[in-house]
């Protein structure tokens, strides 16, 4: 029915990268599942008991999410009293969750080179930009926000100015400012609320970003470099080696050539 191309495990649950022929499907058991096509403009939710069926081949990625990870970030969302969280099935994918399960699937494919840290981040960004997009604003009577560790609007303002524009020349100390936090609040709550520095976050950001970059061939490593707000590209290279463990010269190349053979055994993001 399809055939598995990799498989990451962690506190996260599992996550999947799988070519599903026509009429191969997936199914939602205890907890929920949310399905990334490779083509195509949605992005597709199972609640338990639910199930999707390919109507052609397909390459998806699937997030057989942990009730527990769920609930303890967004516990008005994923309650255990919520046996149906997404009130849709479907909805079209916006461009920022687009990259991120772009890159979520390069990493996977590159697994050799994707950090647990980097595996969790990247995963939250999807679950916080999820609740964000589509749950929040449906769920008027019983806020999506309510003892969520993202309950402070001020943090979300935060996260969001950061996504709009990753670059290593941001000053955190105007960015505490704009959001109507001192230095040392702004920083004590975004470790709260996030589980990094806000330098740290940052940081995870422009590496999502330059992956997204280098594997799609968008730009010279030079253009990515300058797009992130290094001085010299020789800075750029340090910190992507520090991050990633490899030259963005040699990412590119790997995400160029991915690997295709399946894994016998699941790989951890623990």
């Amino acid at each position: 029915m399809g055939g598995l191309v990799r498989i990451l495990e962690g506190r996260f649950g599992r996550l999947v990268l799988i070519d599903l022929a026509a009429g191969g499907s997936c199914t939602a058991q205890a907890d929920p599942v949310i399905l990334m096509q490779s083509v195509g403009d949605d992005l597709l939710f199972l609640n338990p008991g639910e199930s999707y069926t390919a109507q052609q081949p397909v390459r998806i990625l699937v997030l057989h999410a942990a009730g527990e990870w769920l609930r303890a970030s967004f516990p008005a969302v994923f309650g255990a009293s919520e046996t149906q969280p997404f009130l849709q099935s479907r909805e079209e994918i916006t461009p920022r969750i687009r990259r991120l399960a772009d890159t979520l699937a390069v990493e996977v494919l590159n697994d050799r080179f994707v950090s647990a840290e980097r595996l969790d981040f990247m995963l939250q960004e999807l679950l916080l930009s999820i609740v964000e997009t589509y749950l929040a604003r449906r769920r008027l009577s019983s806020p999506a926000w309510r003892g969520s560790r993202f309950e402070d609007s001020r943090i979300r303002r935060a996260i969001a100015l950061l996504r709009a524009r990753p670059n290593k020349e941001l000053n955190m100390d105007e960015l505490a400012s704009q959001v109507g936090l001192s230095r040392s609040r702004f920083y004590d709550l975004f470790q709260l609320c996030t589980g990094f520095s806000p330098r740290a976050y940052l940081d995870m950001l422009c590496v999502e970003t330059a992956i997204s970059r280098l594997s799609s061939g968008q730009g010279k490593i030079a253009e990515v470099s300058a797009e992130l707000g290094f001085s010299a590209q020789s800075n750029f290279t340090r910190f992507f080696l520090n991050q990633v463990g490899v030259p963005p010269s040699e990412y590119r190349r790997a995400a160029s050539r991915p690997g295709t053979e399946d894994l016998s055994e699941p790989k951890t993001g623990e």
